[in-house]
């Protein structure tokens, strides 16, 4: 067996709490201080032997130390994102002066999206991989020259040179890929990992790749995972939950990370068979298609909470977005999901196409009849690779102003004529305000913390992280939405458009 590259794949340190990747669908420092898995670089750190793999932000590696590691390895796989891209830059131009002869790959959206803007932005990066990385940077890692290697994109005499793209993996080829969790057993602590509507402490993995989904707005099906939906076998994600349950006893419930794990009905209800006599807690996150009998399965295989993007509570933007749902839809499916006892954690998007003030007023109270358990509401983001980005760029609604300011946090970057961005956060502050400051939707939260210390421990950190914030966002609504500093700009709007 030849000799094997001594690597350490990087999910960097960048700004506080920032969540940057890897797993991440909305790179930005959170609300509350969460992180979810580096699931993608999980796989290749399994494929090449002696790596390692590092989870900066949650484990508190700073840069220093992120500096020091490097030192000792022959070749860095980074995963950068859109919002993190220029900190990891200047990241990796001390990593060099540290150790010169160490070749670095950069992954992820980013780079799968703007290969060539990627490369010409540092001559310390020796390549990028577009789509699936697994075994791209894995084949580097044992020696196979550049020019041969799929989706790899490089430079050579002065020329960016693109290979082909690389196969998307299917059933086979994805039950052949090591476990996540063996890597997470070796590298990680799974403590650091919070998630406020997931139980604590939590595990993540994939059993399926891409979504067949629609949505103009999401980025990981327009970008690496694609459109094309691929599955694990049943047994294989069966054994991969009994090797969790053994590594981490302290751990309270799975999360199966997938872009949607119910697309298909009968997959659902023979995983959840499969999972039942295990005897675990685990949640997913849907699309709320799902019929009684088939949530009644779940249910009963031990799903405990569901995270639904319903997005909107106008038909029309959901329309315009290409949601593939209903508002009828959303209201059956969280009907059945009360009769069988499982939790939703509801998505909500304010800035979608077609939105104003009105509509942010309905989906507020659309949100209020569901009655989720909890909720996340969003800015929308135009995400470079999304149809929705092409879309407010063609029409002049995409700002020069930035995805993130100063400190990685989430900024609103598209505004309307008739609906400007510090109204788009007002409405972010009012809808929560007015849905979790209901009476009985604070006690039902603080009731589910009362018998529990590790829970109103957590409550009470997230509590204040949270209130916080919304003092911060509304001191921004009350300046009218102007901000000093900007980080990760986007292209500028042609000069006649409607905002002009």
């Amino acid at each position: 067996m030849p000799d094997v590259m001594k690597t350490v794949l990087l999910n960097p340190p960048s700004f506080e709490n920032f969540d940057g990747g890897a797993s991440s669908r909305w790179p930005a420092t959170r609300e509350i201080e969460s992180y979810w898995y580096p699931v993608w670089l999980a796989y290749p750190a399994g494929l090449i032997p002696g790596s390692r793999l590092v989870d900066a932000s949650p484990h508190k590696i700073d840069w220093k130390q992120t500096i020091e590691i490097c030192k000792s390895y022959e070749f860095l796989v980074l995963y950068t994102s859109t919002v993190g891209f220029y900190s990891d830059i200047k990241l990796i131009r001390k990593i060099k002066e540290a150790n010169p002869g160490l070749k670095i790959a950069f992954v992820g959206p980013h780079g799968h999206i703007k290969p060539e803007e990627t490369l010409n932005a540092s001559e310390d990066i020796d390549f990028v991989v577009r789509g699936e990385f697994d075994h791209s940077v894995a084949e580097f890692a044992h020696g196979k020259p550049l020019e041969t290697i799929a989706g790899a994109c490089f430079r050579k005499d002065g020329k960016i040179v693109m290979n082909t793209p690389r196969p998307q993996l299917h059933t086979a080829e994805l039950d052949a890929l090591p476990f996540a969790t063996d890597a997470y057993k070796r590298d990680l602590q799974i403590d650091r990992y919070n998630v406020p509507f997931l139980l604590h402490p939590f595990v993540s993995f994939y059993t399926t790749r891409g979504c067949p989904a629609m949505c103009t707005f999401c980025m990981w099906p327009q970008t690496i995972s694609g459109h094309a939906w691929r599955t694990r076998s049943v047994d294989n994600v069966v054994q991969e939950v009994k090797n969790t349950l053994e590594y981490f006893p302290q751990m309270k419930e799975i999360f199966f990370d997938d872009d949607t794990f119910n697309i298909r009905r009968d997959r659902a209800i023979e995983l959840s068979q499969k999972f039942k006599p295990l005897k675990f807690q685990w949640s997913c996150t849907a699309r709320c298609h799902s019929k009684y009998e088939e949530l009644k399965a779940m249910a009963d295989g031990g799903a405990r909470l569901f995270i639904v993007g319903f997005e909107s509570g106008d038909p029309q933007i959901l329309k315009n977005i290409k949601k593939g749902a209903t508002i009828e839809m959303a209201r059956e499916f969280m009907k059945n999901c009360k009769k069988v006892g499982i939790k939703v954690h509801g998505d909500f998007i304010i800035g979608l196409p077609g939105e104003t003030k009105e509509t942010i007023n309905n989906t507020i109270e659309f949100a209020k009849e569901l009655d989720c358990e909890t909720i996340q509401v969003s800015l929308a983001h135009a995400m470079p690779g999304t149809e929705l980005h092409e879309q407010m760029s063609r029409d002049g609604f995409l700002r020069v102003e930035a995805l993130a300011d100063s400190g990685g946090h989430q900024l609103p970057h598209i505004e309307y004529p008739h609906l400007s961005k510090a109204d788009m956060m007002e409405g972010v502050n009012r809808f929560y305000d007015e849905y979790y400051f209901r009476p009985r939707v604070a006690w039902r939260i603080v009731r589910e913390a009362l018998w529990d210390s590790h829970e109103r421990k957590r409550l009470y950190h997230e509590a204040t992280d949270f209130l916080k914030l919304r003092s911060e966002r509304w001191k921004w609504v009350r300046q009218g939405g102007d901000i000093d500093k900007t980080m990760i700009a986007v292209p500028a709007p042609p000069s006649a458009s409607g905002n002009d």
